[in-house]
């Protein structure tokens, strides 16, 4: 069986149940897990479907704002583009921090071959990387269960003893004054993470440029590269404060 009969195959699974699991996959379709694998990997990278730790589910089920993994799927196609190239910065050896943006946690998908270690504080990018070739760090502290993440006191003392050579991060709004957060537990572990990076790379959609936000946390020298959809004129504001700019298309 082609894999497009293979990937319609899927589909039509995922239409009538929502989410599956590779073991339901290989039987129903007759081919090894290692094949459905390997297919859904090509089709979360297409947009086709959401992969979860054990299986996929349908993309469309995550469009309701009502959880991270929701929250991950908005906008999924400029996040994977964005993803996609911030995976081609990051190479074996590196050690790197990435925190709870439901932008940056589309990252693993494409860094789960990869021989590095991950230092975070969200439990998705946790459960996603289980498995796979990438060294996890979990940082400690009190859990958020709305943000699915690990925040407080304890969180930014476990920071400060660990060195990066690069983060990846979100925020909830850029603009050429500075960077905003929707709270101080995000705002404090962004800029914890940042402080411990030699390179810091800022992670935002179309929707996050020129948004502010409850906080505003720090100015742009916060920010070595900036990676989004975005092409319009802040651009050019932000390449004047000194920011690499990469911009993707989807």
């Amino acid at each position: 069986m082609t894999f497009q009969k293979r990937a319609h195959k899927i589909l039509e699974l995922l239409e009538e149940l929502g989410e599956v699991e590779i073991r339901q996959l290989a039987a129903e379709i007759g081919v090894s897990e290692v094949t459905v694998r390997r297919d859904l990997a090509n089709m979360a990278t297409n947009g086709l479907l959401y992969r979860t730790h054990g299986g996929a589910m349908k993309v469309s089920e995550l469009i309701k704002p009502v959880s991270f993994v929701n929250k991950a799927a908005v906008n999924f196609k400029a996040k994977d583009a964005i993803c996609k190239r911030v995976a081609e910065d990051i190479n074996d050896g590196d050690i790197i921090f990435i925190d709870c943006g439901s932008t940056v946690f589309r990252l693993c998908q494409f860094i789960k071959n990869k021989k590095i270690k991950v230092i975070t504080n969200s439990l998705p990018i946790v459960n996603e990387l289980h498995g796979s070739a990438v060294t996890i760090n979990l940082i400690g502290g009190e859990v958020d269960p709305i943000r699915q993440a690990v925040h407080g006191t304890m969180s930014l003392e476990h920071i400060g003893r660990y060195r990066a050579s690069k983060a990846f991060l979100g925020v909830d709004g850029i603009t050429a004054e500075g960077l905003y957060a929707g709270s101080e537990h995000e705002a404090s572990n962004t800029l914890a993470m940042a402080s411990q990076s030699d390179c810091t790379y800022m992670l935002c959609d179309a929707g996050k440029i020129g948004k502010t936000s409850y906080l505003k946390f720090n100015d742009l020298s916060l920010v070595d590269v900036l990676v989004t959809d975005y092409n319009g004129p802040e651009i050019t504001a932000f390449q004047s404060k000194g920011i690499s700019v990469y911009s993707v298309t989807h």
